[in-house]
């Protein structure tokens, strides 16, 4: 007799990111009471981009929540590169200032690379700058960025010692797959990274213990691509018409990761929903990397932020 296979476990980002914020809440306000130090994020906003907009407020909000001093820039669409420069400049000079955030995307006429590499290394909380990257790369501390850094501490979270897992990782971005892999190879996973030229990519896939999908193609990672009981990430936020006929045909839609949840959900041991897995530890892990920066400032070891 054949028993079918329980639904996965689904691995709540959004009550570990809240868990999160209030770890660094407090540990902040041990920092601000031994040191007289306040962790400060600046978020640097060009344009009217709606959902940029949305996203600097929910991050200026948490941020307050925290404890954490929270300065918004919004500058106008047609503000010149050599005006953003200058206001990076003096938030690399602030001393108040810990963790500097330019929201992407940037206006068309303004080099993105130029922006983000102006950043001072020790206060770039989104981890991009090239001497994090390297940083991470070859094992030395540094700001790591915000998605893989939250994907790493559900894993950890949810399986606890990862050492000698296999993990496939399905996106080569510089923002989460290069970044991830680097994590993954540091809790000693033997870690693959797949892209569109992979040969074979579903039996590949089939191979993980750990699946971290992080392409930006809707519901493209199928449910028969998965290892029975894998754990699966799914970085993945796409848009896509509403189930419904009618709402979909007004222009309505849902968002989806870039797996098939509805089948994943019965091969997977353990997967993050798409909304309320992932997504919500992008901005708590911001807050963490301010938090982080600031004690490096201030000569203080960070108190572990791990549940």
């Amino acid at each position: 007799m054949t028993v079918d296979p329980a639904p996965a476990t689904l691995i709540d980002g959004k009550a570990f990111a809240a868990g999160l914020v209030d770890r660094v809440a407090a540990a902040s306000a041990r920092l601000q009471q031994a040191h007289g130090v306040t962790p400060g994020l600046a978020v640097v906003i060009v344009g009217e981009d709606p959902a940029s907009q949305i996203y600097v407020r929910n991050k200026g909000e948490t941020t307050l929540r925290a404890g954490l001093r929270s300065d918004t820039h919004r500058l106008s669409e047609a503000t010149t590169q050599a005006d953003l420069l200058a206001l990076i400049a003096d938030l690399n000079g602030d001393a108040g200032i810990h963790g500097i955030l330019v929201q992407l995307p940037l206006p068309g006429h303004i080099d993105t690379a130029a922006v983000l590499g102006a950043i001072d290394p020790d206060k770039d909380v989104d981890g991009f700058h090239v001497v994090n990257a390297g940083r991470l790369a070859v094992g030395l501390p540094g700001l790591v960025p915000c998605t893989p850094l939250g994907c790493l501490m559900l894993l950890k979270a949810e399986l606890g010692d990862l050492s000698g897992l296999n993990a496939v990782i399905v996106g080569r971005s510089n923002i989460v797959g290069k970044p991830m892999a680097q994590l993954l190879l540091g809790e000693s996973c033997t870690v693959t990274v797949a892209h569109s030229r992979t040969r074979d990519l579903p039996a590949l896939c089939r191979t993980a213990d750990i699946l971290v999908a992080a392409v930006g193609r809707a519901e493209m990672v199928r449910g028969d691509w998965i290892r029975l009981g894998a754990t699966v990430i799914d970085v993945g936020i796409n848009r896509v018409p509403s189930r419904d006929p009618v709402k979909a045909a007004e222009g309505k839609t849902r968002v989806v990761g870039d797996v098939a949840f509805e089948e994943a959900r019965m091969v997977a041991g353990r997967i993050t929903p798409v909304p309320g897995g992932v997504g919500p530890m992008t901005i708590a892990c911001l807050l963490a990397n301010t938090y982080t920066a600031a004690c490096r400032a201030a000569g203080v070891a960070p108190e572990p932020l791990d549940a």
